[in-house]
């Protein structure tokens, strides 16, 4: 749901692989697709293989509604906190946090499903839309918005996301793919009918009302601009450990 406004109405001659983002690093890595958003953490993980363009991510400037940490108890309180497997960027956004206010629960890696997590572990981090249903359906057991304690504690907006494609792909391709994604986005920012198109489409495939996804898709965006990217080189050096400085293919 977080790329909808690239995706959704994108010109037929363009082939999208729907996938969980940590698949999409794979993907790319096989080289089945040109450019794919794929979590800030793999890029950090395979940058010497990966580039970035530039305009484009999933980003957030605090409550993003999508990345929360579930539990019965206080997070001061919890002894172990369940990890998605398909969240590279949150689980490493979780640790730099929890490494931040002390916190040293036993991490427990599980599939993203609450129930499950919360019958073994005291906590569990859920994104996407699981994480928004669940917030919807049992508020009182959200414990942390991961956007809203970044901002908190940084200053900086997130970039959970990135857009990326392997060194050697053919530039003209990655130009090609990545005009026909912004101008999605801009149509999406500046003509009420498409965005009432992409609102409706993720209201189909989601639980969410038309108010919310509104909402939504104010608190998670596709417009990467100077302020991201710096929010997006502190993550990576902080939370990822990655010294060299961001460079984009142009």
């Amino acid at each position: 749901m977080n790329c909808d406004p690239l995706f959704v109405g994108l010109d037929a001659s363009f082939h999208v692989l729907p996938a969980p983002p940590s698949w999409l690093t794979g993907h790319l890595l096989r080289r089945d697709c040109v450019l794919a958003p794929i979590p800030a953490a793999d890029f950090a993980k395979h940058h010497d293989e990966l580039a970035l363009v530039p305009e484009i991510g999933i980003c957030s400037k605090g409550e993003v509604g999508s990345v929360l940490v579930f539990g019965n108890r206080p997070l001061e309180e919890m002894r172990d906190i369940a990890l998605p497997t398909d969240s590279s960027s949150s689980v490493a956004l979780l640790k730099f946090l929890l490494k931040e206010r002390g916190l040293d629960p036993r991490p427990v890696e599980m599939g993203p499903d609450l129930d499950s997590m919360l019958e073994r572990c005291d906590g569990a981090l859920l994104i996407g839309d699981r994480a928004l249903d669940r917030a919807k359906s049992d508020p009182e057991l959200v414990r942390l918005d991961l956007g809203q304690a970044w901002l908190e504690r940084t200053g900086q907006p997130m970039v959970f996301g990135v857009f990326a494609a392997r060194k050697d792909t053919p530039i003209e391709a990655v130009r090609s793919a990545h005009q026909a994604l912004l101008e999605r986005l801009h149509s999406f920012e500046n003509d009420p009918l498409t965005r009432e198109r992409v609102l409706l489409h993720a209201h189909l495939h989601s639980d969410m009302s038309m108010n919310r996804l509104n909402r939504y898709f104010g608190e998670v965006f596709n417009r990467l601009d100077d302020e991201h990217v710096d929010g997006l080189q502190e993550y990576l050096t902080r939370c990822c450990g990655m010294e060299e400085g961001l460079t984009f293919l142009w």
